[in-house]
């Protein structure tokens, strides 16, 4: 109050100025002197209380909130304090999107898989395989169906068995008719889980034994990632198998997904015996060969190798690498702030030089070339001395700075 920063609200005791000094009480009001007009403003508000007021008040109260709101949108900022500009104003649509995903993983898997023709490869769509459905009753098979698959599934989650888990979740993609037959032999004993583990993998395999394959395209990236194998470039055939993976559809991808883990289940040598001669990597191998790849032009080794390959790394397979979820998150961010996404970095098929570098290094190269072979000439030993003697001469002919370089003047 000294320094007039703030002061007391003037107040009157029997109709005369109370002395303004400050009492720390409920009772007393003080405000801040930079306020213009406190007073005239007190004095409306005491009017808008009065009878008189309250009338003009109520007409005007519409406007004085329109234009509190008007100013409040004014000065309201959503821009939090020194944060980085971001051009939002571009959308990115889906369709966008995946043909950046594509064209980024098409362009890794070239780089790491030799293909003959792109046109498989450039040209591939979303084809769902048709699988016969067996002639059924719509509403009666539907509603048995839905009944039977929800007894299934709470069957399994009952048991807490990751063998019966991963059957029931591949019996989604089996026909209505399949299920209800299932539910239908199922033991009197429910707790037979040998017996009913049976049941599922017979019916599993039959299914998948008589449909086409889910990886029955693009033959070339097949033979490719089991040539890998074969020179044992595992990681390599690991990564181009994930950018294979990628570029298949949705639903193919999920149905995939769940029968290769159903078959790394079921094939581990803890699990229940399938047959009792064989053991059960073998006999998954052999039921669900032809169930993913049914390539003529990839041999039977091959295929059985990339078979149990997919089984081996099933945890792994579906992952996206690393390095194409960055150069497509970059792509997609240059995109989006309007900027030229081929400048961007991606992957490098070359590494680009300066004329005059590359100048120096074809004629350093060159050099070093044309003495090895003047080397090799010199110090064959298998060469006659005639022979020998006519092939320095053409060399000397064709290059004498080169030839007096080596044997000096």
């Amino acid at each position: 109050m000294d320094y007039k920063v703030f002061e007391a609200v003037p107040t009157k005791v029997f109709g005369k100025d109370k002395k303004p000094t400050f009492e720390d009480s409920n009772s007393s009001l003080y405000r801040f002197t930079t306020i213009p007009n406190q007073d005239s403003q007190l004095g409306k508000e005491n009017k808008l209380h009065s009878p008189s007021g309250c009338a003009d008040a109520l007409f005007k109260s519409s406007d004085t909130k329109s234009a509190n709101l008007e100013d409040l949108w004014e000065n309201l900022s959503l821009k939090p304090a020194n944060s980085p500009h971001v051009n939002i104003s571009a959308t990115l649509s889906p369709q966008v999107i995946n043909e950046v995903w594509q064209e980024e993983t098409i362009g890794r898997l070239l780089q790491l898989v030799d293909l003959p023709l792109l046109d498989s490869l450039l040209k591939q769509q979303e084809v769902v395989p048709e699988v016969p459905q067996p002639k059924r009753q719509p509403e009666l098979i539907y509603n048995s169906s839905y009944l039977d698959r929800g007894i299934l599934k709470a069957y399994s989650d009952s048991q807490e068995d990751e063998w019966l888990s991963a059957a029931v979740d591949c019996l989604e993609y089996l026909p209505d008719q399949t299920v209800v037959d299932i539910s239908r032999n199922f033991p009197e004993p429910p707790d037979r889980t040998d017996v009913v583990k049976e049941l599922l993998f017979d019916a599993i395999g039959n299914y998948y034994s008589s449909r086409e394959p889910l990886l029955n395209h693009l033959s070339d990236v097949h033979n490719g990632i089991a040539e890998l194998l074969v020179n044992g470039k595992t990681e390599i055939a690991l990564e181009a198998t994930q950018l294979f993976l990628k570029l298949l559809d949705s639903q193919n991808r999920e149905e995939f997904r769940r029968l290769l883990y159903f078959m790394a289940v079921a094939a581990h040598p803890s699990e229940f015996k399938l047959q009792k001669e064989s053991d059960n990597r073998m006999v998954v191998k052999r039921i669900f060969a032809k169930a993913i790849v049914d390539n003529k032009n990839l041999s039977k080794g091959k295929t059985d190798l990339l078979v149990l390959f997919l089984m081996d790394h099933q945890k792994d397979v579906f992952k996206i690498p690393g390095t194409l979820h960055k150069i497509v998150s970059v792509k997609l961010m240059a995109i989006q702030e309007g900027r030229d996404p081929n400048n961007e970095t991606g992957y490098i098929y070359c590494q680009r030089i300066d004329q005059s570098d590359y100048a120096n290094s074809t004629q350093k190269t060159t050099k070093d070339e044309l003495l090895n072979l003047l080397k090799t000439i010199d110090e064959d030993s298998k060469l006659s001395a005639k022979e020998k003697k006519k092939l320095l001469g053409q060399f000397y002919k064709c290059h004498p700075n080169i030839f007096i370089e080596y044997f000096g003047a």
